[in-house]
C-alpha cells in the first residue's frame, strides 16, 4: 500500500508518499508559509515558489508532484483525538468530534482539521485515517490522568491528562523491543522525545502507564519554547498580572529554553555555554534536570526498567544532553558508555549495564502509514 501522509500545521503542510510494504518514503516535503508571503514547497533539497493561500491550494501543488494514481490512502496526523483510543477512518461523524476538541489543542486541531477536509475535496474517492497523538496514551490507568479537582467537573469538560507525542512513543517503545531481541510485552521501557516540543513516557509490558504532557502539550519537561511543569499558583498570578491571553502566550512561546536563555535551539544553547553565558548553562541543567527527574519518577512507578530510548531531533543528536540527562543515575543500573554516546549509538549504555540505552530514530510518517494500512485492513 502507498499512503500520502500529511501533517498540517498552522502554516505547513509536511507530506510522505510512504510504501507500506518497503516501509520506504519513496517522496518526503513540505510547503511552507501557507496563507503567508512567499509560500515555498521543499522537495528533493529544491525551493519551489508556490501559490499556496490556504491548505488546499497547498494540497494541489504536492499532488501535482507525486504519482497521484499510486495514492491508495492518505493517513492524517491529528494532535488531539481526545476520548479516540485508536486510530480512525474519517467520516463526517469523526470530523465532527475532531472540531469539539479544538478548544484543547487550538494551535494544532484546527490546522489539522484543515488539512483532512483538503484532502477529501482533493481525493473524495482514497480512504483516510486519522492517527492520533493522544490515542497511545488512553491506556493509562486512571491514577495517572486524572487530576485532582472536582471529579464532576472534570468529567463534563474533558479536564484530564491526555499526552501527546503517542504516535512516536509507540513506535519507539516497538523498534525498541527489536532492537532488545526481547517482546514488548516483557519489558519496562522509557522513552525521551526530545525535540522543540519534548516528551517522556513509561511504557510497561507495551501500554502507556504515564506521560510528561498532560491536558496540553505545555505540561511536563521544558522545552524550546514551553515551560513544562510549573506552579498552578503561578499560572493564576500570570493570568491576573498578564491577563489569561498574555499569560498562554508567555507559558507556550516565551518561555522554556528560550525564556531562561534567550535561545530555542540547543545548537545556539551550547555554543552560548561554550562561550561563557552563565544563563545558558544554567537553563542546559534546568532542561537535563527535569529529564532526569521524570526517569526516576518513571522507574518507580513500573517497579523496574530495562531500557531508555531516546528519540527526536535532540534525543538523536545531542550527546551532552544524554550525558547530564542520565548522569547521577548509575544507582538505577543506568551505565552510560561515553564513547557510545559520543559516536551517537545506536546503543550508548556499556556491556552489562543492568538498564540499557540505545538512541531510536523516531519515523512518525511511517508508523502514521502502517497504522492507515492497519485501519484499512481490519
Amino acid at each position: 500500500m502507498k499512503v500520502l501522509v500529511l501533517n498540517a500545521g498552522s502554516s505547513s503542510l509536511k507530506f510522505s508518499l510512504t510504501n507500506t510494504a518497503t516501509r520506504r518514503h519513496e517522496i518526503r516535503g513540505s510547503v511552507e508559509r501557507i496563507g503567508l508571503e512567499g509560500p515555498v514547497l521543499k522537495l528533493g533539497g529544491e525551493e519551489t515558489p508556490v501559490a499556496a493561500a490556504d491548505h488546499r491550494a497547498a494540497l494541489v501543488e504536492v499532488l501535482r508532484r507525486i504519482p497521484r494514481e499510486e495514492v491508495t490512502a492518505v493517513g492524517h496526523r491529528v494532535v488531539h483525538g481526545g476520548g479516540f483510543t485508536a486510530s480512525s477512518l474519517i467520516t463526517e461523524e469523526v470530523l465532527e468530534r475532531l472540531e469539539a476538541y479544538s478548544h484543547l489543542a487550538p494551535l494544532h486541531n484546527p490546522a489539522n482539521i484543515a488539512g483532512i477536509r483538503a484532502a477529501l475535496s482533493a481525493l473524495p474517492e482514497v480512504p483516510q485515517v486519522a492517527v492520533f497523538d493522544t490515542a497511545f496514551h488512553q491506556t493509562m490507568p486512571e491514577r495517572a490522568w486524572r487530576y485532582a479537582i472536582p471529579r464532576e467537573l472534570a468529567d463534563e469538560h474533558g479536564f484530564r491528562r491526555y499526552g501527546f507525542h503517542g504516535t512516536s512513543h509507540r513506535y519507539v517503545s516497538q523498534r525498541l523491543a527489536e532492537l532488545l531481541g526481547r517482546p514488548l510485552e516483557e519489558l519496562r521501557l522509557i522513552v525521551l522525545h526530545l525535540g522543540n516540543g519534548a516528551s517522556a513516557s513509561a511504557v510497561s509490558r507495551g501500554r502507556s502507564v504515564d506521560t510528561s504532557m498532560g491536558f496540553t502539550p505545555m505540561e511536563g519537561l521544558v522545552m524550546g519554547t514551553r515551560s513544562g511543569d510549573v506552579d498552578p499558583g503561578l499560572v493564576l498570578e500570570l493570568a491576573r498580572r498578564l491577563g489569561v491571553e498574555k499569560a498562554g502566550e508567555l507559558l507556550n512561546k516565551q518561555s522554556g529554553l528560550l525564556g531562561l536563555a534567550g535561545h530555542q535551539d540547543l545548537r545556539d544553547l551550547h555554543r552560548a555555554v561554550a562561550a561563557g553565558d552563565a544563563a545558558a548553562r544554567e537553563a542546559l541543567e534546568v532542561y537535563t534536570y527535569r529529564i532526569k527527574k521524570y526517569v526516576g519518577a518513571y522507574a518507580a512507578a513500573m517497579g523496574g526498567l530495562e531500557a531508555i530510548a531516546f528519540t527526536a531531533g535532540v534525543g538523536e543528536n545531542d550527546p551532552e544532553v544524554r550525558r547530564l540527562s542520565l548522569e547521577g543515575l548509575e544507582f538505577l543500573g543506568v551505565e552510560l558508555d561515553p564513547k557510545a554516546n559520543a559516536a551517537g549509538g545506536p546503543r550508548i549504555s556499556r556491556a552489562g549495564s543492568r538498564v540499557e540505552v540505545w538512541v531510536v530514530p523516531t519515523d512518525e510518517e511511517l508508523a502514521i502509514a502502517l497504522d492507515t494500512e492497519r485501519v484499512l485492513e481490519s
